[in-house]
């Protein structure tokens, strides 16, 4: 059996935070995406960047002037990372390693954790799911969440 993913996923860490698992996050992210029916070769970007950046993103793309734990963007024309002209790209996350500090802190787990967390709900997100349209779109994607990290009951909701 090999080891080798089938996808083009970056891991891109801008703040200081060696406490952070890179490669975790890359196999996790490999794990949702097969899991997800994503087709092979597709890439994915994610960037691990802090509140002041997040809230300029938030700014600029969802005209939210705030910092959040988690932003996704499908792959389009204009976003944060230009994909590569011809090749699958499900878009890009970007993660806030203040935001996710302090919501572990809160809820009592670990930074690691919550992380993982934040990436699942947002690669789910990229794959269409969404928690704010309908109780049963957030019951479904709360299912995929805990498909993958476990029974989140005493985790925040999105």
């Amino acid at each position: 059996m090999s080891d080798e993913v089938p996808y083009d996923i970056s891991v891109e860490v801008v703040v200081d935070a060696p406490d952070v698992d890179v490669d975790a996050l890359y196999r996790l992210a490999a794990e949702v995406m097969a899991g997800e029916s994503v087709e092979p070769g597709t890439s994915l970007a994610i960037l691990i960047t802090d509140d002041d950046e997040i809230r300029r993103l938030n700014a600029q793309f969802l005209r939210i002037d705030e910092p959040t734990d988690v932003l996704s963007f499908p792959d389009e024309p204009g976003d944060f990372v230009e994909a590569v002209p011809g090749e699958p790209h499900l878009g890009d996350i970007a993660i806030s390693i203040d935001t996710a500090r302090r919501q572990a802190e809160q809820i009592g787990h670990p930074l690691a954790a919550e992380l993982a967390h934040l990436l699942v709900h947002g690669i789910l997100h990229l794959c269409g799911y969404d928690h704010v349209n309908s109780p049963e779109e957030e019951a479904a994607m709360r299912a995929r969440e805990e498909h993958y990290l476990g029974d989140l009951g005493h985790l925040h909701c999105h």
